[in-house]
């Protein structure tokens, strides 16, 4: 299984972060060792100081494919949940200043909290507009739209698969909306998604 991630997908995020908007898909991956399952807790490594969350659609992958062509794409979308892209931002940022790969900032154990379900996409009354949100200790910190995306779904599978190889079961993070932030021991941040019949929790992480 591959992780792929978008990075700055959202101009709104993009712009909160002092960034430009990409003209094409920043991609970068996460190792199969940063999913964190089944609502467990998330303990606060001793190597950063400033984690931040980053709510966002994640796709499953249905089938293996390369070179995906537009009219095609969506074929690839085999179900869609909701995840947590957890970045250290202090090592992101000193990363970023040097000109190196922050791979460790994104990648680390445990630093994509997935949600226990995927539903298939006639589940959603839009894919080009699906809505989102997470609580931090019960109060909405994140609120996205999957239509305020830079690239939408059919981009980024024709992009990312261009480079790499698609198979059945890789996940595919697409960007955070505005309103990312630190995240503290005690902390619990819950995910929501909405779906035809109305909004699902999809995770339930407790920072330790």
């Amino acid at each position: 299984m591959k992780i792929f991630c978008i990075g700055r997908n959202y101009a709104a995020h993009a712009a909160e972060l002092g960034n430009k908007a990409p003209g094409k898909p920043m991609v970068f991956m996460k190792p199969p060792t940063a999913i964190l399952p089944n609502n467990k807790p998330f303990y606060y490594p001793d190597y950063s100081e400033n984690i931040h969350f980053e709510t966002e659609l994640v796709i499953k992958i249905a089938k293996n494919g390369r070179h995906v062509q537009p009219q095609f794409a969506m074929d690839y979308v085999g179900a869609i949940g909701l995840g947590l892209d957890l970045t250290a931002r202090d090592l992101q940022n000193e990363l970023k200043a040097k000109g190196h790969p922050w791979e460790i900032a994104k990648g680390f154990d445990n630093s994509a909290p997935l949600g226990k379900e995927f539903f298939a996409p006639e589940q959603f009354a839009d894919l080009n507009d699906i809505e989102f949100r997470m609580e931090k200790n019960g109060e909405e910190v994140q609120h996205g739209h999957s239509r305020n995306m830079i690239f939408d779904l059919t981009a980024l599978i024709c992009y990312v698969s261009q480079y790499f190889r698609l198979q059945k079961g890789d996940l595919l993070f697409t960007g955070t909306p505005e309103g990312v932030g630190p995240i503290a021991k005690g902390d619990e941040l819950v995910g929501f998604l909405s779906l035809k019949d109305g909004e699902r929790e999809m995770f339930r992480t407790r920072v330790k």
